[in-house]
C-alpha cells in the first residue's frame, strides 16, 4: 500500500459499507429499536471490512472514478443494500401480521402490549411468536445467509451496474406475495377454528337470545385457541424457518 492507493482503498471500503450498512439498517434483528445504535454501527463496519478484504478485487476497479459517477454509485449501493434487508424484513412483518390476526380470531388481542423487538404496540401473543421466530432464525444462522446474499449480490448486481428500480419492485412484490401466502397457510388452522367457533356461538345465541352467549363463551374460545396454539406452535415455527431461504434468499 502506498500514498497513491490509499484514497482508492478508502473509497472502496466506503462503497462496501454503503451496501452492507444499509442492509443491516433494515434487516430483522439488527435493525430492532432494542439494539443500540453503536452496536449496529460497529457490526456493520466489522462486516464491511471483512467483506472488503475478500471482495477488494471486485470493488477497487470502480473506486477511482469521477465525483459524479461516485455519487451515483454510492446511491446505487445504498439502494441495493436496502433491497436485500427489506426483503428479509418483509418476511418477518408477514409473520407479525398473521400473529395479530390469530390473536384477534382467538379473542386474545385485547389492548396492545409492548413489542419485544420494536417500539410500537403489538398483541402479547404476536410479540411472543415473532420473537420466538426471530430467535429461531438466528439459531439457524439466517444472518449468515444474509451475508452470503451480500457477497452474491456483487455478482448479480455489480458496482458498475446502477440500481434497477423496476427489477427491485418486482422482487419486493414477489417476496411480499410469497411471504403472506406462507404465513396465511401457517395461520389457516386458526382461521378455520375462528370460523367454526364463531358460527357455533352464533347458532347458540340464536337458539337462546336471552342469554349473552358471546360473553359467556369468550373464555372458552380463548382457552381453545391457546390449546390449539400450544400444539401447533412447534410446527408453525419449524415451517416458517424452513420457508425463509426459498422466499427471501432463494430469489
Amino acid at each position: 500500500m502506498n500514498a497513491a492507493t490509499l484514497p482508492q482503498l478508502v473509497i472502496a471500503a466506503f462503497l462496501t459499507f454503503c451496501r452492507v450498512g444499509s442492509c443491516f439498517m433494515t434487516m430483522p434483528g439488527f435493525s430492532s429499536a432494542r439494539v443500540p445504535m453503536q452496536v449496529r454501527l460497529f457490526v456493520a463496519v466489522a462486516i464491511s471490512l471483512a467483506l472488503f478484504m475478500n471482495l477488494s478485487g471486485v470493488i477497487l476497479p470502480y473506486a477511482g472514478t469521477s465525483t459524479a459517477v461516485l455519487l451515483k454509485t454510492t446511491i446505487s449501493e445504498i439502494l441495493t443494500g436496502l433491497l436485500i434487508g427489506i426483503v428479509a424484513r418483509f418476511y418477518l412483518l408477514a409473520l407479525e401480521f398473521i400473529t395479530t390476526a390469530i390473536s384477534t380470531m382467538m379473542g386474545f388481542s385485547g389492548s396492545g402490549g409492548v413489542s419485544l423487538l420494536e417500539d410500537y404496540a403489538e398483541s402479547p401473543l404476536g410479540a411472543i411468536i415473532s420473537f420466538s421466530a426471530l430467535m429461531l432464525l438466528f439459531a439457524l444462522n439466517f444472518h449468515l445467509e444474509i451475508i452470503r446474499a451480500l457477497i452474491s449480490s456483487y455478482r448479480i448486481a455489480p458496482i458498475d451496474v446502477l440500481f434497477n428500480p423496476q427489477a427491485a419492485l418486482a422482487n419486493v412484490s414477489d417476496t411480499i406475495s410469497d411471504a403472506f401466502f406462507v404465513t396465511l397457510r401457517l395461520g389457516s388452522p386458526f382461521v378455520a377454528y375462528a370460523l367454526l367457533i364463531n358460527l357455533t356461538t352464533g347458532l347458540i345465541n340464536k337458539l337462546a337470545p336471552q342469554i349473552p352467549v358471546y360473553f359467556i363463551s369468550l373464555p372458552f374460545i380463548i382457552a381453545g385457541g391457546l390449546i390449539l396454539m400450544y400444539f401447533g406452535i412447534p410446527s408453525l415455527l419449524s415451517l416458517y424457518a424452513d420457508s425463509f431461504l426459498p422466499v427471501t434468499i432463494g430469489r
